[in-house]
């Protein structure tokens, strides 16, 4: 049987864990949402705001969802829209990043599942603080349809 010191010393860990933890997070996350997919679809994007509470740069991103997990950009060259991969995405602090369709996204490729509107999937996006420390932020975020529409609730037309 455990003593109560010995209790008392486990909990004092966890609530310092939990209290860096909270610190660590030197982003803000909201709206984020990942677009839904069709049975056999290999790829998609998700998209949120990101606002720094410090000075960041978002470096990567990893779901066990996909194969890869890539930051992206699409641009529209010659009449044509291109996407391709970026190193990171700067976000200053006290500022907001939109990731959006048609601009900066977080890519997810080889998916291992269909995404079905309604369901919640793990991302953890890696940023590194100005000081070069890394930290990972984990979501569960919304998957919404291909027009990026929530779900309807149950019960609901």
């Amino acid at each position: 049987m455990a003593s109560t010191t010995g209790i008392a010393k486990l909990l004092g860990v966890v609530a310092l864990t939990l209290t860096c933890g909270a610190r660590a997070q030197s982003i803000e996350v909201k709206d984020a949402w990942i677009r839904g997919t069709v049975p056999a679809q290999r790829g998609t994007g998700a998209f949120m705001e990101i606002t720094g509470k410090s000075t960041v740069r978002l470096i990567g991103a990893a779901s066990p969802v996909a194969g890869t997990v890539e930051i992206h950009n699409m641009t529209m060259t010659t009449g044509v829209m291109k996407m391709f991969a970026v190193d990171g995405i700067d976000v200053a602090a006290g500022k907001t990043v939109k990731l959006a369709p048609g601009g900066y996204h977080v890519m997810m490729m080889g998916l291992k599942q269909q995404m079905k509107p309604g369901d919640k999937v793990p991302l953890d996006l890696l940023v590194e603080t100005a000081d070069k420390k890394r930290e990972t932020v984990s979501l569960q975020i919304e998957v919404r349809d291909i027009a990026g529409n929530r779900a309807a609730a149950a019960g609901r037309p």
